[in-house]
């Protein structure tokens, strides 16, 4: 159970299957913090997306390597701070997926969505770390 009273921190090994694990933990605080649907659908799709990112790009779906999730919660912001162990990526030179030209791409979106769902989305150690906050 998670204690949003508390700083949490959750490890889990990189896994494609992943969604299951943030799904318990969104709807475990989606219930805590008593989230409207909507609130609660816009963490979960957007920590789920950090979550898949961390797993596929950044630890190459290496089950030796772990994802850190860190949740806090201060006032009325909710903050996961989300870690891999790959390098990062360039997130400052990412093509829009609305442009003309990837409008039909299949990949490319995930940044794009969380940013759409997260009221701050941040990056940080050469974005092998993702900040996201949502206001409540």
């Amino acid at each position: 159970m998670i204690d949003i009273a508390k700083h949490q921190t959750i490890k889990i090994a990189s896994d494609p299957h992943i969604d299951l694990k943030v799904e318990r933990i969104a709807n475990e605080l989606a219930s805590e913090l008593q989230l409207d649907e909507g609130q609660a659908a816009n963490v979960y799709m957007a920590v789920n997306e950090a979550v898949k990112n961390a797993v596929q790009f950044g630890n190459r779906e290496n089950p030796n390597k772990h994802v850190t999730i860190i949740i806090d919660k201060v006032d009325n912001v909710l903050t996961f701070t989300i870690k891999d162990e790959g390098t990062g990526f360039d997130f400052n030179n990412l093509p829009d997926p609305t442009a003309p030209e990837n409008i039909e791409n299949i990949t490319g979106r995930g940044i794009f969505l969380m940013k759409s769902l997260a009221d701050s989305v941040e990056y940080k150690d050469k974005g092998a770390t993702v900040v996201l906050k949502f206001n409540y």
